[in-house]
């Protein structure tokens, strides 16, 4: 049988053997769910990347450039963090250079995997679907803030863990303890998360509408996959 595991912050993946597995990262509030959402409406790929100033030169190759640092967008770049601002008709087409506090790093990270996708509760039920009909063992990356565990991505992992419980295996406990705390958050998430750590640095940035946003289950039906360091469609 297959089988799920949960890396709770990208510091812990040299505990996991990644080369034979399907992998997908999450970082909730708000990176991957700002790529969910601008493949959703049409853009054409993605290239993820931990350095910001590697970032900023691939403007000079035709690429937008999109990304934040600690919650708030990086000056002098064409977008930030909101996935409020891949919506509009203008990003058909676009070819965009990523740069994150956590989310990009955590792609980074799992470079080695068999297969890397990238998983938000705006495409829960999509990852969901094609992770049941693969042959491949699953790690869900949870990003955090900083090599720290946190709440939202935790609670992804649980979402996914428990739509796959009937058919896919977990590996240790850290896929049950995920479970379990989506379990008592799912009736509210954003209740649940009013405390964490994350929604208070958001909520302070006057950044409300996106968490509620990033919460929202099954809005698209996308999945991104990193091939040769590039997101596309899968």
């Amino acid at each position: 049988m297959k089988t799920i595991d949960v890396c709770l912050s990208p510091e812990l993946i040299h505990l996991y053997d990644v080369s034979d597995k399907t992998v997908v990262v999450v970082d909730i509030l708000r990176a991957t769910s700002c790529m969910v959402t601008a493949f959703a409406h049409g853009v054409e790929s993605i290239v993820p990347i931990a350095d910001e100033e590697e970032c900023e030169r691939m403007k000079l190759q035709g690429y937008v450039i999109s990304g934040e640092r600690n919650g708030q967008k990086i000056p002098g770049f064409d977008k930030g963090n909101s996935p409020f601002e891949y919506m509009d008709e203008h990003i058909n087409g676009l070819k965009i250079a990523f740069t994150t506090t956590n989310g990009t790093q955590a792609i980074e990270k799992s470079k080695g995997a068999k297969q890397i996708l990238i998983g938000s509760f705006l495409n829960l039920s999509a990852i969901s679907r094609y992770l049941l009909m693969s042959d491949d063992n699953i790690l869900i990356v949870c990003a955090g803030w900083k090599g720290k565990i946190n709440l939202e991505d935790s609670l992804f992992a649980g979402a996914l863990v428990d739509k796959l419980r009937k058919h896919i295996e977990p590996d240790c406990d850290a896929p049950l303890v995920a479970q379990e705390l989506y379990l008592a958050a799912k009736d509210d998430m954003l209740k649940f998360l009013s405390a964490s750590s994350h929604v208070k640095r958001l909520n302070r940035l006057n950044i409300h509408k996106d968490i509620s946003f990033c919460l929202t289950p099954d809005q698209y039906h996308v999945i991104p996959s990193l091939k040769k360091g590039e997101l596309r469609l899968l």
